[in-house]
């Protein structure tokens, strides 16, 4: 009798990452999506060619990854004319929620989403630092508990504008708020959409400040406020953020 074939290892599980800017990577969300099993490719807007983007039909990449990222960046989602690759990430997000596949938003990545399914922006105050989020019943009961009382790093100008309810479209949830931004998290179908930041990693904090200057200049904000909250308010976050994603991760099955 023939030895038995071994067998086939099973194919990679992938997940896609969308990087609009090089220091806002995964961060501390990069172990946990390895832990729970996927193998990560980053797409570089403006570098990575849109047809990966593409539907499956088209050999795009988006459809069929299990699990999409869409990082954060300095560039507006309603700047669509000046920066032609958010329509395609639009469209990418649209597509992978109408299959019912996991998709993860950060910052301007949460706005994508809110675009995708049929909401947008609009201008706020810049909110920049460490502060604690508001959070709703279905956030201090859910997903979000583990950030209950505990600030956050905001860092964003636009404020998500979630869709009306309608009787064919699933309706977003609210998670958490702040004074100046109603909608810090939501959940939509397969989706979560943050506006603050659970995956920035303290330790590369620096980054942010050298990438971003303009903006904190421009706003007012002295970076060695940030630098020292960072050392002083980083380390605790992480085991919570990193909690959070983990747990999302299992609840959209991965």
């Amino acid at each position: 009798m023939s030895p038995a074939s071994p067998a086939s290892p099973a194919p990679a599980r992938r997940a896609l990452a969308i990087r609009h800017v090089g220091s806002e990577d995964l961060g501390l969300a990069a172990p946990v999506i390895a832990e729970h099993g996927l193998d990560v490719t980053y797409w570089d807007a403006g570098v990575g060619s849109t047809a990966d983007l593409a539907p499956a039909s088209a050999g795009g990449l988006s459809d069929d990854v299990e699990l999409l990222v869409v990082l954060g960046g300095p560039i507006g989602v309603d700047q669509m004319d000046l920066y032609p690759y958010l329509d395609d990430e639009i469209a990418a997000v649209r597509r992978r929620l109408a299959l019912g596949r996991p998709v993860l938003g950060v910052c301007l990545g949460a706005q994508v989403i809110a675009t995708a399914i049929g909401g947008g922006v609009e201008a706020g105050a810049a909110e920049i630092g460490w502060a604690p989020v508001s959070l709703s019943v279905a956030g201090r009961e859910g997903l979000l508990a583990p950030l209950d009382g505990m600030p956050v790093l905001h860092w964003h100008g636009d404020r998500i504008v979630l869709p009306a309810p309608t009787d064919t479209a699933p309706t977003p949830q609210v998670l958490a708020s702040s004074p100046t931004t109603p909608v810090q998290a939501f959940t939509v179908a397969s989706a979560l959409g943050l506006q603050f930041h659970i995956e920035a990693d303290p330790a590369f904090i620096e980054r942010w400040l050298i990438a971003n200057v303009g903006e904190l200049t421009g706003n007012g904000i002295d970076p060695r406020t940030i630098r020292q909250d960072t050392a002083r308010l980083g380390e605790e976050l992480v085991p919570a953020g990193q909690r959070v994603i983990s747990d999302w991760l299992d609840s959209v099955g991965l």
